[in-house]
């Protein structure tokens, strides 16, 4: 398998499907046909999920074992459910539970503390659902977490930080702050792509997910995938995965 032409496919599919989304939303007349239209329209990382599908079949499971459009939900702690964007199930075992996640257009700075919790949240959940024997005597699940942020200037340029009470974490900062006007410090800060970047390692990192990807494309007919982080890269993702459903199959 092509992993890297597959990926770029993948992506390139990505922009595909949120055009296609906003064409539909302005024809149906729809309130919300701008750039939000784009991303609530749906199935824009489906060839990304055929990929990771394509990926865990490749490593032993059957086709039939991978959820991607329907029976997502799984049970949760917090919560009664929580439908995941792909999830697999083989022999009565949850082998693995996947997130996609995606930030493009304009509003990016408005939502990444909302990604943030939901991927924190998220991970809590499952996990504690598992310590809860909400699987069964399933082995321990692999959560994935894959982020794709568009590239473009504005996610490239430091964001700054109101710190009226307590210093912010040193990672976030970017350089040693100044007097803020109505007390405290404001930090010139990191740009949007380093917090995401921070985010999926500090996923990992804390063990809320099992392995975690971050991706930068440009909106373009060909679109320029980077990888900004050598320990965050579709190969150690999937390698991670594959490296899993293996474990489980050869504990049969």
């Amino acid at each position: 398998m092509d992993i890297d032409r597959r990926l770029q496919k993948a992506v390139q599919s990505y922009w595909t499907g949120r055009a296609e989304n906003r064409s539909k939303q302005e024809l149906a007349g729809k309130s919300d046909a701008g750039a939000r239209g784009e991303a609530t329209g749906g199935a824009q990382m489906t060839a990304m999920e055929k990929l990771i599908a394509d990926i865990i079949c490749d490593a032993g499971l059957d086709r039939a074992d991978i959820r991607m459009r329907t029976e997502l939900e799984l049970p949760g702690y917090f919560r009664a459910t929580k439908k995941w964007d792909l999830v697999v199930v083989s022999k009565g075992r949850l082998i693995a539970a996947m997130e996609f996640k995606s930030q493009a257009g304009k509003s990016i700075g408005n939502n990444v503390n909302n990604r943030t919790e939901e991927a924190v949240g998220s991970a809590n959940d499952i996990w504690t659902a598992y310590r809860e024997g909400r699987f069964g005597t399933s082995p321990a699940p692999f959560p994935g977490y894959l982020f794709l942020l568009e590239d473009q200037s504005k996610v490239r340029k430091p964001v700054g930080n109101k710190a009226p009470h307590f210093p912010v974490d040193p990672v976030f900062r970017g350089d040693e702050g100044k007097p803020g006007k109505d007390g405290g410090v404001r930090y010139q800060g990191v740009s949007y792509a380093e917090r995401y970047e921070l985010l999926c390692r500090r996923l990992v990192l804390e063990r809320m997910y099992s392995a975690a990807c971050f991706l930068m494309a440009t909106n373009e007919a060909k679109a320029r995938v980077s990888e900004p982080a050598t320990d965050l890269t579709f190969q150690r993702f999937v390698g991670a995965l594959r490296g899993h459903v293996m474990g489980v199959l050869a504990g049969e």
